[in-house]
């Protein structure tokens, strides 16, 4: 198979008037005439890598938050191409031990078998449970824990596929947190800070140990303050921790504080993730304070009661009811784009790039090369999609 376009983005370079040839799911060449050959003809699109999301609880009608079987993530896995997303984490909370045991294992049959069925689930994002009750944000404190090496001995026996787990965001402030980072670090899996009050200093102390990185910056964690820069002040102020920023909706994280952060580190340094929870899948009621509404699950329908008395009804199981209710991962890169202005190599740098490497999967995602996974969007110059390929296949 091949697709043509005027513009391929590889890395650092733009390659015009050629041919991308796919074979079994993988780009295996770039050739400028292919003769009588058939091809996809995108000439006027911008073709860029699929964008990666490592911080996923659910989307639309598939949840992993709230849905240990197969069913919620091959939902997820249908219905991301359709945002854009090629390839993602399952991403639980703070949960019952039992129940974060058995996602690691539904994700590990998953992946197991998984080919061309949609977005390709790459492992496991654990947020959770060594966090802080300081900086819980809407995590169930009743399941929070002090970081445990034998339990995260247990979670990485568990694993069927080798370094399923790919992340874990915990508060490296808590008693254990050293042996853990630790831990983690010798078996693959990188370290977030989140939902953590740490300061400065005892981030310092356990950074070299294998603290990479913050989870839903500004969110869920320590303030910067001038004589105590917190872990949001810590996360800037050191070059090679990564920024990890949710859906840019405006309501978590304002704009101009998106660009302060956007100015210090760069593109180099910024992954970009949404936090979707797929909320229409919640199985219980739930406040959310910053939108001011109420979540209610009622059988297959989900209810969102405002602050003023007012409903809404839903369809849980249907996709083009749900979708809207949360910003997609699209949606929320037309926002960034609108605030910051990258260039098309800077967003790919921070929707794929960048998170391939953090999670040690650049050998075969995150970049348009040969010998890697034909995960590719095809967009306009205003960023709409206008098809995704998975693994080759198109959606």
């Amino acid at each position: 198979m091949y697709l043509y376009s005027k513009n391929i983005y590889f890395p650092n370079q733009i390659k015009r008037e050629g041919y991308l040839k796919i074979e079994e799911g993988v780009i295996t060449g770039f050739v400028t005439n292919i003769g009588s050959e058939s091809f996809e003809d995108y000439e006027n699109y911008l073709i860029i890598p699929g964008f990666i999301d490592q911080h996923l609880h659910g989307w639309g009608t598939g949840s992993f938050g709230n849905d240990k079987t197969h069913h919620g993530l091959l939902e997820m896995k249908k219905h991301l191409p359709s945002v854009g997303v090629t390839s993602f984490l399952a991403t639980s909370g703070a949960e019952p031990i039992e129940d974060l045991i058995q996602g690691i294992k539904t994700s590990c049959e998953i992946m197991e078998t998984q080919k061309d069925d949609g977005a390709s689930l790459l492992g496991v994002h654990l947020e959770g449970p060594f966090v802080s009750p300081k900086q819980k944000g809407m995590m169930r404190e009743e399941f929070f824990r002090d970081p445990s090496v034998s339990l995260m001995e247990t979670f990485v026996e568990t694993q069927t596929v080798p370094n399923a787990i790919k992340l874990m965001t915990m508060a490296p402030e808590l008693p254990g947190s050293k042996e853990v980072i630790k831990f983690c670090k010798a078996n693959g899996i990188q370290i977030n800070i989140g939902h953590s009050h740490a300061t400065f200093e005892e981030i310092a102390n356990l950074k070299e140990y294998g603290l990479g990185g913050v989870t839903h910056m500004f969110s869920g964690m320590r303030g910067f303050h001038h004589r105590e820069l917190g872990v949001a002040g810590t996360a800037l102020f050191f070059d090679d921790l990564y920024c990890e920023f949710a859906k840019q909706t405006g309501m978590t994280v304002k704009p101009e504080a998106f660009q302060i952060a956007y100015r210090l580190k760069g593109p180099d340094r910024i992954i970009m993730t949404t936090d979707n929870t797929a909320m229409a899948q919640l199985t219980q009621e739930r406040y959310h304070y910053i939108r001011k509404q109420t979540f209610i699950p009622d059988g297959d329908w989900f209810v969102i009661r405002n602050d003023d008395g007012s409903e809404q009804r839903y369809d849980r199981t249907d996709y083009e009811q749900v979708k809207h209710l949360e910003l997609s991962y699209i949606e929320s890169i037309q926002n960034l784009i609108k605030n910051v202005h990258p260039s098309v190599h800077d967003v790919i740098k921070m929707t794929s790039e960048n998170c391939a490497k953090y999670l040690n999967v650049y050998d075969r995602k995150g970049s348009i090369e040969v010998g890697k996974d034909a995960d590719l969007l095809i967009i306009d110059e205003d960023f709409n999609i206008h098809a995704t390929y998975c693994m080759g296949k198109k959606y």
